[in-house]
């Protein structure tokens, strides 16, 4: 097995074309992103753009715990509390700016490309699978934005994802953290197919297999694994999301973001998935819950790229300020699970504090 945290291959298919494929290879990490993977795959995405025997791209991961468990957060956390040495960009800087052109580059991809989100895809892989053209789910798929419990907010274009998903499910899922299986990620437009993970090895036979000469590459794609995932329906889980559309709805609905969070703290004394998703709101930043209220709202009308402009602003700032260090501290790096937040709650914070992550 190599040890390169990206491995590349190309598989040839039967008329001679390429795939060419992405592996993150770093399964003890959870496959979690760093710059240096970030490093590797954003010239070779655009060097695949270019050669005109590449039909598509296939991004997978080694293991089978996780596609991407998010970005290298421990890095970060180095870079924001160990002094810099010389002058230039920080490593946090270098890691959003250069995070951010990637995810903008799969997005507006000029060919198909596949993701394989198997095992647990968080942050910083939702960021790499949002944009995909074809994005499988499996059996095993978890999904999930939990970056208010350290400090941080949902970024990697959330902004512009979570305000597309149904009623204000984006809203919960950007507060909460919540945990979506495949269902959920396919009932808010966050994954296309779901496809079983053992039958992995015969989609990609299917692929190679094909003439893509003189075809439509998307259209390939999407004829081969809509077989796959007509023949994997008996494994598709329920939907809790689509479940509870109603609750999520009602509970989002308020016209102060201190009163929706306590409408969604009512749900966490319950039973099952709601409480179990609402739980971790009483851990979570005040900052964190606030800037991912705000931003969503700010993002409303504006364009992908739009959205990335304004989380580099937001992020670059969330590396100065303290509280996103501090919720990696208490989580990661001494693991207490004690983070001493710069605000208890909503009601004691201060607009301007909030205001002041949203300028350049």
């Amino acid at each position: 097995m190599s040890n390169q945290p990206i491995v590349f291959e190309e598989w040839k298919t039967a008329d001679g074309a390429l795939i060419a494929v992405a592996r993150l290879n770093t399964p003890k990490a959870l496959n979690s992103l760093s710059l240096e993977m970030i490093r590797m795959l954003t010239p070779q995405l655009k060097s695949w753009a270019e050669d005109d025997r590449v039909r598509a791209v296939w991004i997978e991961a080694e293991g089978d715990k996780a596609f991407c468990a998010g970005g290298d957060i421990v890095a970060l956390y180095r870079s924001m509390t160990e002094p810099q040495s010389g002058s230039g960009t920080s490593v946090g800087t270098a890691f959003f700016t250069e995070e951010y052109e990637m995810d903008y580059l799969i997005h507006s991809f000029p060919k198909p490309v596949v993701c394989w989100g198997h095992g647990i895809v968080m942050g910083g892989g939702i960021g790499i699978m949002a944009g995909a053209s074809h994005r499988v789910v499996t059996e095993a798929s978890m999904l999930a934005m939990p970056e208010s419990s350290i400090g941080l907010y949902p970024d990697v274009a959330a902004g512009w994802f979570l305000n597309r998903t149904p009623g204000r499910t984006g809203l919960f899922l950007g507060l909460t953290g919540a945990r979506m299986n495949a269902a959920d990620a396919l009932f808010m437009g966050l994954a296309d197919r779901f496809i079983k993970h053992e039958t992995k090895a015969a989609v990609v036979a299917d692929l190679t297999a094909h003439n893509w000469q003189g075809a439509d590459a998307f259209a390939v794609v999407s004829s081969v694994l809509r077989q796959h995932e007509n023949q994997s329906a008996d494994a598709l889980p329920e939907s809790p999301v689509r479940a509870h559309f109603d609750t999520i709805n009602r509970v989002t609905d308020a016209d102060t973001l201190a009163d929706i969070v306590a409408q969604m703290k009512e749900l966490a004394s319950g039973e099952g998935w709601l409480a179990k998703s609402t739980k971790p709101l009483s851990a979570a930043s005040p900052t964190s819950l606030a800037l991912c209220w705000q931003h969503l709202r700010n993002c409303r009308q504006d364009s992908l790229r739009e959205v990335l402009d304004k989380e580099l602003t937001l992020s670059k700032n969330c590396l100065g300020k303290g509280e996103f260090a501090e919720g990696v501290r208490a989580l990661l790096i001494d693991k207490d699970k004690q983070p001493r937040w710069r605000y208890t709650s909503l009601e004691e914070m201060d607009s301007d504090w909030i205001d002041s992550f949203f300028e350049s």
